[in-house]
């Protein structure tokens, strides 16, 4: 596999991971450098784990994953857009936009949506050694190119925040939803 294979890969990998930084921009007034490295390092950090993973659990449960990962980061993008659609509801009337700005970047929530975005990842760990490709140039790769790509789509989501107004919340729980949404019905066409 070569080298721009791998990155054709990468980017595709990192796109459901730009999308919800993307949408963790909108959803705050100011992007902060703790913000960025969580999004990259998250996101980043499980693109290129969930990979090596897949790699070292080997072929015996990757018919398992790959049936049903899909449904897991369905739920999982839904539970957490669902939960932000709760939050821009309960906080209508809650001016405090440094508390709404901590919860989207906990831990907890930051640990759940990397994972949900990084299913996919799991399974193309199972199919790297089919392919031939490097592990480290393969992982490094993905981790890099899925890092930069949530910064980038961070800020990209801050911008179109800043043009839209406050509260946006809901925009952000929307577009999460609609992602899983779209991972689920582009899984089960496929099959």
């Amino acid at each position: 596999m070569s080298f721009g294979a791998i990155l054709l890969l990468a980017l595709g990998l990192a796109m459901d991971a730009t999308a919800v930084s993307a949408a963790r921009g909108l959803a705050v007034p100011v992007i902060r450098a703790r913000h960025v490295a969580l999004v990259a390092g998250f996101f980043g950090g499980f693109q290129a784990l969930m990979p090596l993973i897949g790699w070292l659990l080997g072929a015996r449960i990757g018919p398992l994953v790959q049936a049903w990962d899909h449904w897991i980061a369905f739920g999982l993008l839904g539970a957490i857009g669902g939960k932000m659609l709760w939050e821009a509801r309960a906080s209508a009337d809650d001016d405090d936009d440094d508390a709404a700005t901590k919860d989207l970047f906990a831990l907890k929530v930051m640990f759940v949506l990397a994972i949900a975005t990084s299913i996919d990842a799991l399974a193309i760990g199972f199919t790297l050694p089919m392919l031939n490709a490097p592990l480290a140039l393969s992982l490094v790769t993905i981790g890099i190119t899925t890092a930069v790509l949530s910064a980038i789509g961070l800020f990209a989501g801050r911008r179109f925040g800043a043009m839209l107004g406050k509260r946006l919340d809901a925009a952000g729980g929307v577009v999460l939803i609609g992602l899983g949404v779209k991972i689920l019905i582009e899984h089960l066409h496929a099959a």
